[in-house]
């Protein structure tokens, strides 16, 4: 019976936003990072989840993967959520849920025939300080553990970064000229306090409206910038910095990912790093992303919008940042489906109010996130900025593959 209300329930979201699916806010703690409290949550509730959680500094979209975050992980927790508002009552039925019943209806023919899921989601993490040098695993050394490999990419949205947190830099890759055998013995050194790994790698400072793209097997230690990542749906990962911010990290996490016959073997971890891509000495040339126009800068201009890629260097995901002039009504075409968050204005979107609240109570449901389905993007979102002054800006996170990406 479970099933078939979810079924329906599904189906009738889907009608009632004509295409366009509303999503719950999704929180996500983490319990070895302290908050850079830009992500809107109120004040009182980043600790809402309790001390030994953490505080929240992650918001995730368009998520229909579980947050790994140890025996306290709360149920669903990382999962979005669609609300279905039926009469004076608002129902939820999870994503990913969705999913599995709409199938290409709400994602495509495409990407359901090749995944049968979501294959992706984003978020914003959120982080008064730097995150140690770590590493996501490509598929074939994710395979050996059962999960998927995952590529990911940054932007830094102007909106969220009134100031840059304590350390708003990134460590890209490995120095050249550094060795594997010099790599090794940081690693073997990481139960002995600092182990200076980042020794041996270069960071790159921060700039608001621009983005990194960071592939599997590429060592990065992200900044204190408030982060929008789109990325595949995975959670592997290790940590090699052993010491950061003053935080000591647990030895358990230089071994998250290594299969149960190799752990202790430190030539693994040298394995699971692509050394061609980390000692890459034009790093900056090859993985910084600015914006691109998605078409002439003047054409969009005239008919009151601009949009721009700023994850573009992936093929497992892609995301564009929508700007739409105060006043203006426009109708914008995708071939793929997308999630989106508001990030300043407000208006009409579809059969939807869109808006972008200033604070949001744990728990709150909002009209900031939505998830638009294959078919309503190809007939086209017609868009009404409602201000006099203030511009629509959105985010948008596509699938693998996206048709439109022709840089």
């Amino acid at each position: 019976m479970e099933t078939i209300e979810k079924m329906s329930l599904a189906k009738d979201a889907l009608d009632q936003g004509k295409g366009i699916l509303r999503l719950a806010p999704t929180w996500v703690p983490r319990s070895f990072c302290v908050p850079g409290r830009r992500i809107k949550l109120h004040p009182d509730d980043y600790y809402v989840l309790g001390g030994e959680r953490g505080g929240i500094d992650e918001r995730w979209f368009s998520s229909t993967t579980p947050a790994k975050n140890g025996p306290l992980t709360g149920e669903n927790e990382g999962l979005s959520a669609v609300v279905f508002t039926d009469g004076s009552k608002e129902k939820q039925v999870l994503l990913r849920d969705a999913v599995s019943e709409l199938k290409g209806a709400l994602i495509g023919d495409r990407i359901w025939k090749e995944h049968e899921s979501w294959p992706m989601y984003s978020k914003f993490f959120d982080n008064m300080g730097p995150l140690p040098h770590h590493v996501h695993h490509n598929d074939e050394h994710a395979k050996l553990i059962g999960q998927l490999g995952k590529p990911e990419a940054y932007y830094f949205p102007p909106q969220l970064n009134n100031h840059g947190g304590d350390f708003p830099y990134t460590f890209f890759g490995i120095s050249p000229g550094t060795t594997k055998e010099e790599l090794r013995r940081c690693l073997e050194n990481f139960t002995k306090g600092d182990n200076k790994i980042t020794n041996y790698s270069s960071a790159f400072r921060l700039e608001p409206g621009t983005g990194w793209d960071v592939p599997p097997g590429l060592l990065h230690a992200p900044g204190s910038m408030c982060t929008y990542e789109p990325q595949k749906a995975s959670d592997v990962f290790a940590m090699y910095q052993s010491l950061v911010n003053e935080a000591i990290i647990p030895e358990e996490l230089l071994w998250n990912g290594t299969p149960k016959d190799r752990i202790g073997d430190f030539d693994q971890l040298i394995e699971v790093l692509d050394w061609e891509l980390n000692v890459d000495p034009n790093m900056k040339e090859n993985r910084f992303m600015a914006p691109k126009p998605v078409k002439p800068v003047e054409e969009m201009k005239s008919e009151g919008y601009i949009e721009n890629w700023i994850c573009y260097k992936s093929d497992a995901f892609s995301a564009k940042e929508l700007t739409v002039m105060p006043g203006a009504t426009v109708t914008i075409k995708d071939s793929a489906a997308y999630g989106m968050i508001m990030m300043q204005g407000h208006g009409k979107m579809g059969v939807w109010d869109i808006e972008t609240p200033a604070l949001i109570r744990y728990g709150e449901l909002t009209h900031d996130e939505y998830f638009v389905s294959e078919g309503a993007a190809k007939e086209g979102v017609k868009i009404t900025n409602a201000s006099k002054t203030d511009p629509i800006v959105m985010l948008k996170h596509f699938g693998p593959n996206n048709p439109d990406l022709v840089l």
